[in-house]
């Protein structure tokens, strides 16, 4: 790969991740609409877990290297990206509302999770059966949230009537629907590997060491799916979508990334990530809720620029954390 070939990578990859992301938006709205539950529920799980898949992969193969760090770091740095990045572009597009529930539910459990961690990996060791306990964690908190969901949108015989009816009528529309949320997933992850590769050789090709292309490139890197996610629906007003993919990305990155990880391999990590970098993590979290709540359920125009210009902060500690090494 030369340069040229490296910038067209990434263009295309760009490109790809919009178009998918618009895929996947539509297909997901398509979904909740014909199983008569919120769109929020949908972006909690359906789109969540998709757009959580290249965290999952990029941990996968480090844990399986024997580089731990990268697996924890990359579960860190993608969720602070999240919320700070992502959450605050798709607020800068459009302020996003914020449904009482989920800042009832789903926030408190986001920042629980997180948590969790601490004394999960205060040892600085992560076990076959920690990773495997926090895999059963997030298998109940899906079948919680969905069940919840379900029974606040239409209680009993009610319910299934209207789903039923919903599917005897329209088949072919939950065809298309699976069908967008499909390819919208595939060429998310498509996308985001080709942007990623483009971006990796530019890096180097510009003197970055690895340990920055690591920290920022590729870290962002796996974030471009809920970026694109999150700006397409910001767009079309699927404030739902964008905050259920956020909130839900977080949960199963903590959970299903770090879980799995751990399950497949156990590994020790670095001191630091049971420092600094953690606690920056659990701050952005936080911050980002202490800001919905002073926004009165809506993230704001300047909300959206204070968790941006916090992360960009972020990069700069991160930049030079690394030169000072």
């Amino acid at each position: 790969m030369n340069v040229p070939v490296a910038i067209l990578f990434l263009a295309v990859g760009l490109v790809l991740l919009w178009k998918c992301a618009d895929f996947l938006v539509a297909g997901a709205v398509g979904l909740a609409e014909q199983l008569g539950v919120s769109r929020l529920v949908v972006g909690l799980t359906v789109v969540a877990m998709g757009t959580s898949a290249p965290e999952v992969a990029a941990s996968i193969a480090a844990v399986v290297r024997g580089i731990g760090d990268v697996a924890i770091g990359n579960v860190y740095g993608s969720n602070i990206a999240n919320l700070a990045l992502v959450g605050g572009v798709a607020a800068l597009i459009r302020p996003t509302q914020v449904q009482a529930g989920t800042i009832r539910r789903e926030i408190p459990v986001m920042i629980f999770v997180g948590l969790l961690l601490w004394p999960v990996l205060a040892n600085e060791h992560l076990s076959r059966w920690e990773g495997t306990g926090l895999l059963v964690l997030f298998a109940g908190l899906i079948v919680g949230t969905i069940y919840l969901a379900r029974r606040e949108k239409v209680n009993g015989a009610g319910f299934a009537a209207k789903v039923g009816g919903k599917l005897a009528k329209g088949s072919g529309e939950m065809g298309k629907s699976v069908l967008l949320v499909v390819a919208g997933l595939v060429g998310l992850a498509g996308g985001a590997d080709i942007t990623v590769r483009g971006a990796v050789y530019i890096g180097r090709a510009v003197g970055l060491s690895e340990a920055v292309i690591g920290l920022t490139i590729v870290a962002l890197g796996t974030s471009l799916p809920e970026l694109a996610t999150c700006i397409a629906a910001s767009i079309k007003g699927h404030h739902d979508i964008s905050v259920g993919n956020l909130v839900g990305s977080n949960i199963f990155n903590t959970l299903l990334v770090v879980g799995v990880a751990g399950t497949v391999k156990p590994f020790w990590i670095a001191q630091r990530l049971i420092g600094t970098d953690y606690w920056i993590m659990i701050g952005v979290s936080v911050g980002f809720a202490v800001l919905i709540l002073l926004g009165r359920r809506v993230v704001g125009r300047i909300a959206g620029a204070i968790l941006v210009s916090g992360y960009v902060v972020y990069m700069v500690y991160l930049f030079g954390y690394t030169a000072g090494k």
